[in-house]
């Protein structure tokens, strides 16, 4: 329980940070608000289903890729920036990052939901299924920036951070997808224990 205050005041702090004088407020607010509705939920759920430590950590890590950016939005974060200009990219590539980490942290999610509820068993199948949870996430999550952008106009540009790339669209589900499978291959095994771990703590 002290563990998860501590990764809980964290998450208030870099929420903190990331909404002082942030590039817009609605740009901050639409980038900011999974990782609100996120803590919510783990709340919510808290006394029901504890994930295992390794989770909760890369959730708060996830978590602060979406702070950094709503603050800066995700086609001006500075050390991308620094990035693009240095190794001569056209764009700056942080959503590439974010798209990643929107596929690999769900996996991990996923993953420890079909373990523990005995939805799937370990094998292929567990592999290929969470693989397919998080490229369907992917997909919706495109889906609600079209909303977003249909709704919003113009206002909507920093949130969508396509930058010009017609390809942007498809090459985000494809850096989930990407991050999915990363998780799946290599952390299959450290997560297996720390299932273990958490699993036993609560029986």
């Amino acid at each position: 329980m002290k563990k998860h205050l501590v990764l809980v005041g964290l998450f208030f702090l870099g929420l903190a940070w990331s909404g002082i004088n942030p590039h817009d407020y609605f740009t901050w607010i639409l980038e900011t608000f999974p990782a609100m509705l996120g803590l919510i939920a783990l709340t919510v759920t808290y006394r029901r289903f504890r994930f295992s430590d390794m989770t909760y950590v890369f959730i708060l890590l996830h978590c602060y890729i979406l702070f950094v950016g709503g603050h800066y939005t995700y086609a001006q974060v500075p050390l991308f920036n620094w990035v693009r200009d240095t190794f001569h990219q056209s764009r700056n590539n942080y959503d590439k990052v974010g798209h990643f980490v929107q596929g690999f942290v769900p996996a991990m999610i996923a993953r420890e939901l079909f373990i523990r509820l005995e939805v799937v068993k370990r094998g292929a199948w567990l592999a290929f299924l969470t693989v397919t949870v998080c490229a369907t996430i992917s997909v919706l999550y495109e889906l609600l920036e079209w909303f977003v952008a249909v709704t919003s106009g113009q206002s909507a540009e920093a949130f969508l951070g396509t930058q010009g790339d017609v390809w942007d669209t498809q090459s985000d589900m494809l850096c989930a997808i990407i991050g999915a499978s990363v998780m799946v291959i290599l952390l299959s095994h450290i997560h297996d224990r720390q299932i273990s771990k958490a699993a036993g703590q609560r029986s």
